[in-house]
């Protein structure tokens, strides 16, 4: 083996390694930003939970009257009065 021959193969083995570090950079980097998409989309999801949770929330305060109304057994004037409070209820929460 000559000394060029040797030159040669040290180029290549430089350059594999070179090589071979840029590609595991690009995959770190890719691994970084998949990694802060899918923080991104799970804090999305998480807040996106909490609306619904306050919305189901709300839903179970009104079918809770509505069924005190019912089982109550008050007038017929009382019960509209009651139906009415809830539709201003409900124009304030689609409101928001």
């Amino acid at each position: 083996m000559s000394f060029g021959d040797f030159m040669g193969l040290g180029a290549v083995l430089i350059a594999m390694v070179s090589i071979f570090a840029i590609l595991a950079e690009m995959y770190k980097r890719r691994l970084k930003f998949l990694e802060r998409k899918l923080e991104i989309t799970a804090g999305a999801t998480a807040e996106r939970a909490a609306q619904y949770a306050t919305h189901n929330s709300e839903l179970e305060n009104r079918v809770r009257v509505l069924e005190r109304i019912i089982t109550d057994g008050s007038s017929g004037h009382a019960i509209a009065l009651q139906i009415e409070a809830l539709r201003k209820d409900e124009t304030k929460v689609t409101t928001q």
